[in-house]
């Protein structure tokens, strides 16, 4: 599914069971070695955004977060990064959210973006491709990135047992 056709549905699913399976084609792009993807919350409101009007219609189409999964791809048209979406990343208490993987390296999630915050996603995500230690540069990061980080996750091969 293009980011284009995430915005065209009315109305999106609101957070909850992911829907589908990936395809082929999808779990192979992802997989290219150094290649970073950026994932986003395309059903993600602002938190303060009812999920309802109060007439019970449901909240504005397209969504914010279908917003920002398409300024991120426009801002990635002429860089590696790969930028997928998804329906929920559960961040909704701190929409709208993002995730960046790298094989190989450990994961970030990002929450509190806006809408025109892709060129900033884009930009941590081309940092992140040149670390050499599997980590995202803090200083080098844009202000969003660095005030609205939600976690780091470590890879499988970075735990450690107990003592």
């Amino acid at each position: 599914m293009t980011i284009d056709s995430a915005i065209a549905r009315d109305p999106l699913p609101d957070c909850g069971e992911p829907t589908g399976e990936p395809d082929a084609e999808s779990a192979a792009t992802v997989a290219v070695a150094g290649a970073v993807t950026v994932v986003v919350c395309s059903s993600c409101r602002h938190p303060d955004t009812p999920a309802t009007t109060a007439s019970g219609e449901a909240g504005a189409a397209p969504r914010p977060g279908s917003l920002l999964a398409a300024d991120a791809a426009r801002a990635a048209e002429a860089s590696s990064v790969i930028v997928k979406h998804i329906a929920c990343l559960g961040n909704c208490k701190r929409g709208l959210s993002a995730a960046m993987l790298k094989p190989g390296a450990w994961s970030y999630v990002f929450g509190g973006l806006d809408v025109d915050s892709g060129a900033d996603l884009i930009a941590g995500a081309e940092l992140f491709a040149g670390s050499v230690d599997g980590f995202m540069p803090f200083r080098a990061r844009p202000e969003s990135l660095k005030q609205g980080l939600i976690a780091r996750i470590p890879t499988f091969d970075s735990l450690k047992d107990l003592p």
